[in-house]
């Protein structure tokens, strides 16, 4: 599994303006159902859920939000750059401004799980999330997420 399989530039939300964590949440269902086709209430609804079970803020101004839905036939994902910091509810405390969101097939099991441990391991390169946090260009953005993956698989 590869961010290119998950993550096109169209889905770079590179200086996304949101207020919350509820708004941010909306936005890229948003762009999300334009992207799956989805009807952009469930996708909105199945992450909502998600995040009612417990934060997705992952630390160090990254969230994951992440869910299942039915009707998506890949694991998708959605990529936000906040303008400004919004609290996520982080396990450090800390405000989020680097969101990747990931839908994936309600079957998708283990490959849901691999693809939101490939974001983690990703999100986790502190040279890179400030090369992020720096642009507001979306394939930039894009080259950063790819490079950092090449990043991970070298360790």
């Amino acid at each position: 599994m590869h961010l290119r399989d998950l993550l096109e530039v169209s889905a770079i939300m590179p200086a996304l303006k949101a207020n919350s964590k509820k708004q941010v949440l909306q936005l890229m269902a948003e762009r999300a159902a334009a992207i799956t086709g989805l009807p952009e209430r469930q996708v909105f609804d199945t992450v909502l859920q998600r995040e009612r079970l417990g934060s997705t803020g992952a630390g160090y101004g990254v969230a994951i939000p992440h869910g299942k839905l039915a009707g998506i036939d890949r694991i998708t994902g959605v990529f936000a750059r906040l303008e400004t910091p919004v609290d996520f509810e982080s396990l450090d405390d800390q405000p989020v401004d680097l969101v990747f969101l990931l839908l994936a097939p309600e079957g998708a099991g283990a490959d849901h799980l691999k693809a939101l441990s490939l974001v983690a391991r990703v999100m986790r390169e502190r040279d890179v999330t400030a090369k992020i946090r720096g642009t507001r260009d979306a394939a930039a953005i894009y080259s950063f997420l790819l490079e950092a993956e090449e990043k991970c698989k070298a360790v």
